[in-house]
């Protein structure tokens, strides 16, 4: 996991460079040469913390599908009536 630095003058005039080195392991941005900030991705930062995915993170779809892409059959419920007693 390569550890990217970058000061804060380079991360204000290329985040995406920031962004893209965040993929890959974490970057440090400097503020008049001393490490100030430390950025990660998010799967990254959800492994440090702890933090487990909610059913709707685990249920959604991922990004760029496009919706309704899959086909789905609804199963048919049979219902048979039963006779009843009014005594």
């Amino acid at each position: 996991m390569p550890i990217t630095t970058l000061s804060s003058r380079e991360f204000n005039q290329d985040i995406s460079r920031a962004k893209k080195a965040a993929k890959k392991g974490p970057v440090y941005i400097t503020n008049r040469g001393r490490r100030a900030y430390v950025l990660l991705n998010s799967e990254d930062f959800d492994k440090i913390t702890h933090q487990e995915k909610s059913i709707v993170d685990l249920l959604r779809m991922p990004e760029g599908t496009p919706a309704f892409d899959f086909d789905f059959e609804f199963p048919r419920l049979e219902f048979r009536p039963r006779p009843v007693d009014f005594d």
